[in-house]
């Protein structure tokens, strides 16, 4: 791995660590995202909780990380 390949792989793992927001949408049903699935291919799925519990699955063999924040429904429910 050169330097520049090590300062894209920092980049990319700054990115999956963004919080996912209101403007995040699940890539299925278009309701807001809960969930990122960042791929071994190098792609990313975001999920509603609904789809992401559907998927889940069958995202496990491929997704190199998932960044689950469903806890924010909960915290949302409790308000």
């Amino acid at each position: 791995m050169t330097q520049a390949d090590g300062e894209m792989m920092s980049s990319q793992i700054t990115m999956e660590q963004t919080p996912l927001n209101s403007l995040d949408r699940c890539d299925r049903c278009g309701a807001q995202a809960y969930v990122r699935a960042i791929l071994v291919s190098g792609g990313q799925l975001l999920f509603c909780s609904h789809h992401a519990k559907s998927y889940a699955e069958g995202l496990k063999p491929v997704a190199a990380v998932i960044q689950d924040e469903t806890q924010k429904l909960a915290n949302q429910a409790a308000k």
